[in-house]
């Protein structure tokens, strides 16, 4: 599975890191692939270009503040949650993830 997401947190510092890292390295357990753009005080960081956002199977926002370019996840599966669910229970996170894509692909 191919995720894309972005992480926020109100103050842009420390949860908005943890909450990518967390899901990066749960997803990588997992045998996805996975890219997170964080957007924070010091701006937007690691951002998720056209083809990312094109080859991504779904949209993951650990967000706890409005993001900028939300527009552009329109058309895709997406799942928002606060940070803290990622940065507490990734692992649950990206299974649920997993279930939302596999559960799309066998009505199809």
């Amino acid at each position: 599975m191919n995720i894309i997401g972005v992480a926020a947190c109100v103050a842009g510092i420390a949860h908005t890191y943890i909450a990518k890292k967390k899901l990066i390295l749960a997803a990588e357990k997992a045998g996805h692939t996975i890219h997170i753009e964080t957007q924070g005080t010091i701006g937007i960081e690691d951002k998720l270009t056209d083809n990312d956002i094109k080859s991504a199977d779904i949209v993951i926002l650990a967000i706890d503040i409005q993001i900028k370019g939300k527009d552009r996840f329109i058309g895709k599966k997406m799942v928002e949650v606060p940070t803290e669910v990622a940065v507490h229970s990734p692992t649950a996170l990206i299974k649920k993830l997993q279930e939302i894509v596999e559960s799309v692909e066998v009505k199809k």
